[in-house]
């Protein structure tokens, strides 16, 4: 059974930075692609980042082009880990924030996304940004 945890949400003011962490279990994880996803109130769930590996040593990451720049996404195969480490954070960046998971390339799932969502969701972590 795949489970996908997220924890490191949390109120912050804007200009702050916040890291998020996702643990992984039930799942070969290093075969995935995972990503954060994020919606806000009122709003569709929409892509942040994702990063794939593809074996050799070469990691692949995208980002949504609201947070290029601001946002870093890394994954800890070991530990079957991903984390999202967001800096200078906006007001609008308040949100609920999930990790995922899809097999297959972090392009592939950027890319896709929303026309088929990812295999595996987690519970979502709150971030909000107050002005």
């Amino acid at each position: 059974q795949v489970q996908l945890v997220e924890s490191g949400g949390g109120s912050v003011q804007a200009g702050g930075s916040l890291t998020l962490s996702c643990a992984a279990s039930g799942l070969t994880f290093s075969n995935y692609a995972m990503g954060w996803f994020r919606q806000a109130p009122g709003k569709e769930r929409e892509f942040v980042a994702t990063i794939s590996w593809d074996g050799s040593g070469t990691y692949y990451a995208y980002y949504a082009d609201s947070v290029k720049g601001r946002f870093t996404i890394s994954r800890d195969n070991a530990k079957k880990m991903v984390y999202l480490q967001m800096n200078r954070l906006k007001p609008e960046d308040t949100a609920v924030y999930y990790c995922a998971a899809s097999i297959g390339t972090a392009q592939a799932m950027a890319s896709s996304y929303p026309s088929k969502g990812p295999d595996y969701w987690g519970q979502g972590t709150q971030v909000t940004v107050s002005s």
